[in-house]
């Protein structure tokens, strides 16, 4: 089983904020969901993952991600798939997993 961590920043000027919701900016969820497989990918360890099908299994958000936050990434491998989890400023913003086909 490997495990990793990454941190990431959520720059202040991000357009997805001005829309995302005017007065209360927050960072959707996809864009979330980006930053998790980006990290993902520019892991030496875990690079290869996303190279076959893969689907999101489950994800659920429990806290917003505001301007200027740093995402704290937990990845972690197991036969099925990908599971992760994202903290910001101590609070678990979300959590879920990817899957993929096996090898054939």
């Amino acid at each position: 089983m490997t495990v990793v961590r990454v941190s990431r920043p959520v720059p202040v000027g991000h357009p997805a904020f001005a829309g995302h919701f005017p007065g209360q900016p927050l960072l959707p969820g996809v864009l979330l969901l980006a930053e998790v497989m980006e990290a993902a990918r520019a892991e030496p360890a875990l690079a290869g993952l996303f190279e076959r099908p893969t689907q999101l299994q489950a994800a659920k958000f429990l806290s917003p991600v505001r301007p200027g936050a740093t995402l704290d990434i937990g990845l972690q491998v197991d036969p099925g798939g990908l599971r992760f989890e994202v903290h910001s400023a101590g609070m678990l913003c979300a959590k879920g997993q990817w899957t993929w086909s096996p090898s054939t």
